[in-house]
């Protein structure tokens, strides 16, 4: 009677199978996600190479008379979003949204800040002359796309994107640790790499960060 060989055993072809069917889906679920934020992990890391000259936009308009009345009889201190007529006037002339957003209201100005992965923004009211400033600072792709990696002022979705992301690339990683440990004996360099891999960064982490 013939001993089986490792191929034959059900139990490892399960497995096997297991480790690659959610390796490549891992893979497949990640792919963008893994190369951006490898990207940026770059940029990032040597910000000095990829210097950017921000551009700054302001807008000053005045206020239609019964809105700066609006804005005039505004609490003197308060959190509160701006009134829903002054919102839909800054969402045309501004394209900016308002609703919902607190203020930072002043007796002599009301404040609103808003901002925005890649850059910022801000609209100031001020109460006496009823004048709104919109100003825009823009950093560009590059900025954008470095704040995307940091989950900077990119809201709930975003966040949850990187979640689903992270937990893609743990099973990505622990099938890849799988799909090792099934062919290592096969490839004897597997290990040696392996644990490598794991002493590089504690060994770096030890010596040269203080």
């Amino acid at each position: 009677m013939q001993a089986r060989t490792i191929s034959a055993d059900p139990r490892r072809s399960f497995w096997l199978r297991q480790f690659r069917l959610w390796h490549w889906v891992s893979a497949a679920i990640s792919l963008a996600g893994m190369l951006m934020f490898a990207v940026t992990g770059f940029t990032l890391n040597n910000a000095g190479l990829f210097a950017a000259r921000p551009e700054t936009t302001e807008i000053t308009l005045a206020l239609p008379a019964p809105l700066a009345a609006e804005i005039a009889a505004f609490a003197d201190e308060t959190e509160d979003p701006v009134p829903e007529a002054v919102a839909d006037w800054a969402a045309r002339e501004f394209r900016v949204s308002l609703a919902g957003r607190p203020t930072e209201t002043s007796p002599d100005e009301v404040y609103i800040p808003l901002p925005r992965p890649g850059g910022d923004a801000w609209l100031a009211i001020d109460r006496a002359s009823g004048e709104a400033t919109y100003r825009l600072t823009d950093g560009g792709w590059l900025a954008w796309l470095n704040d995307l990696h940091k989950g900077r002022h990119t809201g709930a979705a975003w966040s949850w994107f990187i979640d689903l992301l992270a937990l893609a690339c743990v099973i990505f990683t622990l099938t890849g640790l799988g799909l090792l440990w099934m062919h290592a004996r096969l490839r004897p360099a597997t290990w040696p790499l392996g644990w490598a891999s794991l002493a590089l960064p504690v060994i770096i982490a030890l010596l040269f960060i203080h």
